[in-house]
């Protein structure tokens, strides 16, 4: 279980995030187009995996586009954008904002995602959401980098996670 703050009051998670050098836990995730997607469709792929509680937050809209902005400069890279909102309002943000370099992915059918990575808040306003988090996947799908952010209104350190891969 990780300790991280909500304006500064404390909160608790699932568990942890995989271990740097550890295999990342597959997953199945729904795309904006309802199919699903699981961590063997991109086999072969750098994979940033940029994780957060809602789209329609600030900080996560930041977050998203930071992201989308940089992996344009990144070669076979991932960056794929998982939530527990729908795939529809994932699919508008995307496209309210111009986002094209990411995917992204919804947990909201059983949140299995942020539970085999730990990042389930499980107490506060947002118990049931995911936690901030980055992970950093090699192209055989180990962990290169995490970051559980310790404050959930704080952006993640998206430059030492891109750092990983240049």
């Amino acid at each position: 279980m990780a300790t991280i703050t909500i304006g500064g009051n404390e909160i608790s998670t699932s568990g942890t995030l995989p271990d740097v050098g550890s295999q990342a836990p597959d997953f199945k995730l729904k795309k904006a187009d309802l199919s699903e997607a699981s961590l063997n469709d991109y086999k072969g792929k750098r994979v940033i995996l940029n994780i957060f509680p809602s789209v329609d937050t600030d900080v996560c809209a930041t977050s998203v586009k930071n992201f989308n902005k940089r992996a344009t400069e990144l070669d076979n890279t991932a960056v794929l954008c998982i939530s527990r909102d729908t795939p529809f309002a994932q699919k508008r943000f995307a496209s309210d904002e111009g986002l094209e370099n990411v995917v992204n992915l919804s947990d909201v059918i059983d949140g299995s995602f942020g539970k085999d990575y730990g990042l389930t808040m499980t107490s506060g306003p947002l118990a049931g959401f995911h936690s901030r988090a980055v992970v950093v996947l090699n192209e055989e799908g180990k962990v290169i980098y995490n970051e559980q952010v310790p404050e959930i209104a704080d952006e993640p350190n998206y430059l030492a996670a891109l750092k990983t891969l240049l």
